[in-house]
């Protein structure tokens, strides 16, 4: 299997994206290290998850370096390596410009950034300490959104923390590439989380949203963990410093799509 015998860590892994990235890594042969900041909602997933291999759940808050230690600790503890790191744990506030909280930007930066570089930088140099022993290198992938191009008004700090991340994957890799520590991103468009759910049964809403998206459908999480896989397997060892985009075809269209006309026939 592609990840067979790998230890990986996934941030907000106990729900939407980060929970089928822990499942099809499990599914591939890896071993799992759930991280969320929901303690009851990480050991459930990691309850439903433990018949497809060995799994565990730990509760971090990746903002606060001492949880980002402990995180490692866990995964020492419970399988003695980490190989692969997802950082997939992220938060959105939903306010514009103007009205936006510096509190609530900070939050928000703060997971999705500041997380992101704590839990990289701490399973980045455990990596080159494992190059170093003539181990075999590992990989990090970054799990940034279509809105680290694109800009959504009332997403200020959310579009920011993306975009800063995807700065944050390419400076990574060419830091680690001297060790054969591979570093990429994941831009997933509109994918079937809980957050998007409410969409689907809002006509005008959906509507909308198939204007800007080519292939006509919302995305699965699967389809995003399916990426994640491959970037972490050496499948892709000759890709480093990329930003993958899963949208549908979002990014490219420069235009919206009329809605598609009704088959009678």
């Amino acid at each position: 299997m592609a990840l067979d015998g790998r230890v990986a860590i996934v941030t907000g892994g106990a729900k939407g994206i980060g929970y089928a990235i822990a499942r099809r890594f499990l599914h591939d042969g890896a071993r799992v290290v759930i991280a969320d900041s929901d303690e009851k909602a990480g050991n459930v997933a990691a309850e439903e998850l433990a018949d497809l291999g060995d799994v565990v759940a730990v509760s971090c808050n990746v903002a606060e370096r001492l949880h980002v230690h402990n995180l490692l600790a866990a995964a020492f503890d419970r399988f003695g390596d980490v190989d692969i790191l997802v950082n997939n744990a992220g938060i959105v506030d939903k306010a514009n410009f103007l009205e936006l909280d510096e509190a609530d930007f900070s939050r928000v930066l703060d997971v999705n950034l500041k997380g992101a570089f704590l839990c990289a930088q701490a399973v980045a140099r455990h990596l080159v300490e494992k190059v170093k022993q003539g181990r075999p290198a590992g990989a990090v992938v970054n799990v940034s959104s279509v809105n680290a191009v694109l800009a959504v008004p009332d997403q200020v700090a959310y579009s920011i923390s993306k975009g800063g991340l995807n700065q944050l994957t390419k400076v990574m890799a060419l830091s680690l590439a001297p060790y054969g520590i591979r570093v990429n991103g994941i831009g997933p468009g509109s994918i079937m989380t809980d957050l998007l759910k409410g969409v689907v049964d809002d006509e005008v809403a959906m509507q909308r949203l198939m204007s800007r998206t080519p292939l006509g459908r919302i995305g699965e999480p699967r389809e995003i963990a399916a990426i994640a896989s491959f970037l972490a397997s050496d499948e892709a060892s000759y890709v480093t410093g990329q930003t993958v985009y899963a949208d549908g075809g979002c990014l490219p269209l420069n235009d919206t799509l009329e809605p598609a006309a009704d088959d009678d026939s």
